[in-house]
């Protein structure tokens, strides 16, 4: 997991060290998008994501295991299976806290007439619990990339203008097809950085509110200028006649 870009692999790698966890060199080392990331270690299969992850190589969980999954997904946690030798042996689960300035910027964009759309990767439990403290009424889970650039696409078609913030590798396609891409600086991949069109230096969501305020105030000025020229313009031909 050491090798992956992932925020969440990041976040796994981090907290190993914390405890003073050895970390075991992998070989055969793969990223699978959207689902994990799977390697050899000790000279056993070892993969580490969700359960579409699990789909694709036909791993069944338990019972017991699943009721645990869903009780931390129910709570908004990310859970990532954990397998070996295509049996799943255990969970890891990541709990970010959502802060209170994405909050206060999501409800500021809904009260200005944006529509707000959180799509994500996680389980549909962990996306509900999410969306509910957001007070999201649209979110997609259990997206893969692809899913995010054909939402991207689809909105599009509707005719409408689409902004779009990611910051992991996942992101990137929807990055790159949305009308604005919005990379998050600190926390972001380089792949979603190169993808955006703009990137946020400090990953504070409240700076998209001021982005839109100040973009909506240009757009105005423009128009009253142009309505303002083609006034005078046409009152100039009507001297001339």
């Amino acid at each position: 997991n050491q090798y992956s870009e992932h925020s969440l692999a990041e976040a796994i790698v981090n907290y190993g060290k914390i405890k003073k966890v050895s970390i075991t060199k992998v070989n055969d080392f793969e990223t699978i998008a959207g689902k994990g990331v799977i390697g050899t270690v000790g000279g056993k299969k070892v993969a580490l994501g969700n359960a579409k992850l699990l789909e694709q190589f036909s791993i069944v969980i338990t019972e017991s295991l699943a009721k645990e999954v869903k009780a931390e997904q129910e709570q908004g946690k990310t859970v990532s299976y954990i397998t070996v030798e295509n049996e799943a042996v255990g969970y890891v689960t990541i709990f970010d806290a959502i802060k209170k300035t994405s909050q206060k910027a999501i409800k500021e964009l809904q009260n200005n007439g944006v529509e707000v759309i959180m799509l994500t990767g996680d389980n549909k439990n962990t996306a509900k619990a999410v969306a509910e403290q957001l007070n999201l009424k649209h979110y997609k889970a259990e997206c893969l990339p692809e899913d995010k650039l054909n939402e991207i696409k689809t909105l599009q078609q509707q005719g409408k203008i689409v902004a779009m913030a990611g910051d992991g590798i996942n992101d990137a396609p929807a990055l790159a097809k949305a009308n604005i891409g919005i990379a998050m600086g600190m926390a972001g991949t380089d792949v979603a950085k190169d993808a955006a069109d703009m990137v946020l230096q400090d990953d504070d969501f409240s700076n998209i509110v001021k982005a839109v305020e100040e973009g909506r105030k240009i757009y105005q000025n423009i128009r009253n200028f142009v309505r303002y020229q083609i006034s005078t313009n046409v009152a100039a031909v009507a001297i001339i006649i």
